[in-house]
């Protein structure tokens, strides 16, 4: 033992020794860093920032394989909480769909709003290639469409360009506020971009990064919050604490008498048990932090821009402003710090700039600490606009009314939501049909006059059908120019003045060529339209005027055959037909080679044996026509200026004022609108690209319905194919037969209605699905109207516009010094004659047709014929 305790004590020593020099390296070592300090902060620098070079070349990597899908939701589009929860659990989902080695600030979903004047509000998602599959099938049905869309076309950049990320404030866990989803919650931020003028460069685009939280990331924020909470209980037991020992008074008086030293020594020997802090309850304290499920971590990010100074900055104000819709207990906040007039730290200034740019090129998600939410938080960014959504109706969806533009049609006027006022417009093309409904004197003709005026000013060919003859008078001054004077023709069959003139019209004239059953056709129509005939009331009637027509038909086309157009007959002749023995014999003889042998037959053994007073069902029209001097005059003439064919291949305006609504004015008004019938479907002959777009306007739709509405309801199912298209009017919809009004909302491509009584708008505002209901309707100032139309193959509206008004509108057209002129080209251009001297020659018509068919009658026909009726 002696002998081993020198060995042992070497070994301890060579122990302690070493221990010492590990020290003592250690200590210089330490000393040499704290000395060159510098060397390691460079060190850990390189490192970092090699580390980070190589994280953003991954997620730069990452980030070309990302795919941009763009959702458009129908007008209809109401989703349910469900479906909103369904689409943000598949946002959230395709964060991961992304390659192993993906950084996490390249995770992300990405959903922009966007808008540049071209439309109210784009929505777009943009994520990873991998997730396109999962987003493509959208949990909101057909109602939203799902398209891959490519990068924005926009325009070089602008000159002011302002940027802002948006930072969640107020208590740690506490949430946003739960807005409901009516009315959309994206309203204040639709109405916020309304006003973008894309002529002047704006752009407003609002993007929302959506990222699964990381799990360390998470916790630490959960032990910041809990570590949070117990620091606001201490602090609290504390200020309990110090109040109990300043005697429980909290008082003015007790400051005063503690500042002037009154209460020194007051509360000594008191004896104050500290208050013990509350428990801190973990899943009260985190609140939206408790839980895993539905969290994630988001950014906000928004650049507003444009070529003018100041919009792109007042742009910004107002995204700002409607962030606010969605403040609770916590808050949307703009990064950055007010300092007198400027902004320090905002997101658009050095050093965060560069890092904002890389963020908003890449899609990168670098939330900051405090952005973190609940999915049902999000509910009102997770989806499209909805049916609730008041969207603003921009230049791309309704285009601009421009004075002179052949391819326009006037509306009314829009008012912006920003209280901008513009003329809106449909594309010609596509408005087929025209429907207007309103009470008297609620500016429907005014606006019906002012699209025609418009389309004539853009060489239009129109028909203005007035039964009162005031439009005439209030268009004159507006047409007053020497482009329209060329073209324009009135047809007045009113007979005002001292010394009227009158035009004139032969439905039976042949001169222009027409098929003769066409014609036949088209009057007996029109008789049995106006009258009320049809096979079951009235066959006997509509069989004496179809023969006596194909008769009458017939001698015309032997007059214009042989040269002797002034010899045709005229309506008024079917009297001297059916009653004069000696007239007949010889039509019949002169027709027989143009008649088929059925009507010869029908003429040879049928009539003879009808009884007295059989025809007077069809001479009683005709004589209430001649008995009118008027009409007489315009439709006693055997060849007439009025041919509604060369009126619609020649672009001419057509003004036609029937003279009023009783039964012979709307007789004449269905013989004129069967002739229009017959004129359109006449153009079957002329190749579809080389038929001429024209527009008929019937200012009293009733006029033309009368007890059989097959005109009409042809007009609107037949015309479309022929480029003929009727705008109608009429004060009650309920009032027009029901296949004409089934016909009208079926085809309509416009359908418009003023301010009226609850229970007459009801049809209209039921094609809308109510909305807006009748009620709305029916208080509408007066001039106002509510408007559905047909743009870009997609119905627009209804939406509320502030009628035309022909001053205002085309103030700089008004002629009135030229209104003279105007009234005489249209009355020349329509062959208008002194009313007595076309009475005078409707008169002697008679005579001349009797000389032309008695030397143009076949002896021998003329015999067997004569043989049959004695």
């Amino acid at each position: 033992m002696a002998s081993n305790a020198p060995h042992l004590m070497d070994g301890s020593g060579e122990t302690a020794g070493a221990v010492t020099g590990l020290f003592t390296t250690v200590g210089s070592a330490v000393g040499w860093l704290g000395t060159h300090w510098y060397l390691l902060a460079v060190a850990a620098a390189v490192a970092l920032a090699g580390a980070e070079a190589g994280v953003r070349r991954l997620a730069a990597r990452a980030s070309s394989q990302r795919m941009v899908l763009e959702l458009t939701s129908s007008r209809h589009f109401e989703p349910s909480l469900e479906e909103i929860f369904r689409q943000g659990l598949q946002l959230a989902r395709a964060c991961t769909a992304v390659r192993w080695w993906t950084p996490r600030r390249a995770r992300t979903v990405q959903i922009q709003l966007r808008a540049d004047g071209s439309a109210p509000l784009r929505y777009r998602i943009e994520g990873p290639a991998g997730g396109e599959e999962l987003l493509s099938i959208s949990p909101f049905g057909p109602d939203v469409t799902v398209q891959a869309a490519g990068p924005v076309s926009d325009r070089p950049r602008r000159k002011h360009v302002v940027r802002a990320e948006f930072l969640l404030r107020g208590r740690p866990a506490a949430p946003l506020r739960e807005v409901p989803l009516e009315p959309d919650p994206l309203q204040p931020l639709v109405d916020a971009v309304s006003g973008l003028r894309a002529e002047i460069g704006d752009l407003a685009e609002l993007r929302l990064s959506i990222q699964q939280p990381p799990r360390l990331a998470l916790r630490a924020r959960r032990r910041h919050v809990l570590l949070a909470a117990h620091q606001d209980a201490q602090r609290e037991a504390q200020q309990s604490t110090r109040w109990l020992r300043q005697g429980g008074e909290d008082s003015v008086r007790r400051h005063l008498q503690d500042l002037f030293g009154e209460t020194k020594g007051a509360g000594r020997g008191r004896l104050v048990i500290p208050s013990a802090p509350r428990r801190v309850d973990p899943s009260q304290a985190l609140g939206k932090l408790a839980e895993d499920d539905q969290l994630l971590r988001v950014q906000l990010l928004v650049q507003c821009a444009s070529d003018k100074e100041g919009r792109a900055q007042t742009r910004l104000a107002q995204i700002r402003a409607a962030l606010d819709v969605f403040g609770g207990r916590a808050r949307w906040v703009m990064r950055g710090w007010r300092v007198g007039p400027w902004r320090v730290g905002s997101a658009g200034q050095w050093p965060r700039r560069s890092r904002f740019e890389r963020r908003w090129r890449l899609g990168h998600c670098q939330a900051p600490r405090t952005n973190w939410v609940r999915l049902e938080e999000l509910t009102g960014l997770l989806k499209p606009p909805t049916v609730h959504c008041r969207l603003p109706l921009l230049p791309a969806d309704l285009p601009s009314f421009a004075i002179g533009e052949p391819d326009l049609l006037l509306q009314g006027t829009y008012r912006n939501p920003d209280g901008r006022e513009r003329l809106v417009a449909t594309y010609a093309h596509e408005t087929f049909f025209e429907v207007g409904v309103g009470k008297a004197g609620g500016g429907k003709t005014e606006r019906a006059l002012a699209q025609a005026i418009g389309w004539a000013h853009g060489g239009g060919g129109l028909m203005f059908v007035d039964p009162h003859r005031d439009s005439w008078p209030r268009a004159m001054p507006f047409l007053a120019h020497e482009a329209i004077m060329e073209r324009i023709a009135l047809f007045d069959l009113n007979g005002h003045g001292p010394a009227p003139q009158v035009s004139s019209w032969n439905p039976l004239a042949m001169q222009e060529g027409q098929a003769a059953h066409e014609v036949v056709e088209a009057v007996t129509d029109a008789f049995a339209s106006a009258l009320g005939w049809d096979d079951a009331n009235a066959p006997r009637a509509i069989t004496i005027l179809g023969a006596a027509l194909a008769v009458l038909v017939a001698v015309n086309a032997a007059a214009c055959q042989a040269g002797r157009p002034e010899d045709q007959a005229t309506l008024f002749h079917v009297r001297a037909l059916v009653t004069d023995a000696a007239f007949r014999k010889s039509a019949l003889a002169a027709a027989a080679d143009r008649v088929d042998e059925e009507t010869l037959a029908w003429w040879k053994a049928v009539f003879p044996t009808l009884p007295p007073d059989a025809c007077a069902v069809v001479l009683n029209p005709m004589t209430r026509l001649a008995a009118n001097p008027v009409t007489r005059a315009f439709l006693g003439q055997p060849v007439g200026a009025y041919n509604i064919r060369e009126a619609m291949d020649s672009k001419m305006v057509v003004w036609v004022c029937p003279g009023g609504n009783g039964p012979t004015d709307r007789l004449l008004t269905a013989l004129l609108a069967r002739d229009l019938l017959r004129a359109v479907r006449s153009r079957r002959d002329a190749p579809p690209e080389q038929r001429v777009p024209f527009r008929p306007y019937f200012d009293e739709l009733i006029t033309l319905t009368g007890p059989a509405p097959e005109t009409l309801a042809s007009m609107f199912e037949d015309f479309r194919k022929y480029k003929v298209h009727v705008h109608g009017m009429t004060q009650l919809l309920s009032r027009l037969p029901a296949p004409v009004r089934l016909s009208l909302v079926q085809n309509a491509s416009t359908l418009a209605t003023t301010a009226g009584s609850a229970s007459a708008i009801a049809p209209v505002t039921a094609e809308w699905g109510n909305n807006p209901s009748p009620e709305q309707v029916a208080f509408m100032e007066r001039f106002a109207h509510y408007v559905s139309m047909t743009v870009g193959g997609r119905r627009i509206g209804p939406v509320k516009l502030r009628g035309p008004h022909l001053d205002t509108v085309f103030a700089a057209q008004a002629r009135p010094r030229q209104v003279r002129d105007l009234e005489q080209a249209a009355c020349d251009n329509a062959g208008s004659r002194p009313l007595a001297e076309l009475t005078e020659h409707a008169a002697d018509q008679l005579g001349r047709v009797s000389a032309f068919i008695t030397e143009h009658a076949p002896t021998t026909t003329s015999v067997s014929l004569s043989k049959g009726y004695e």
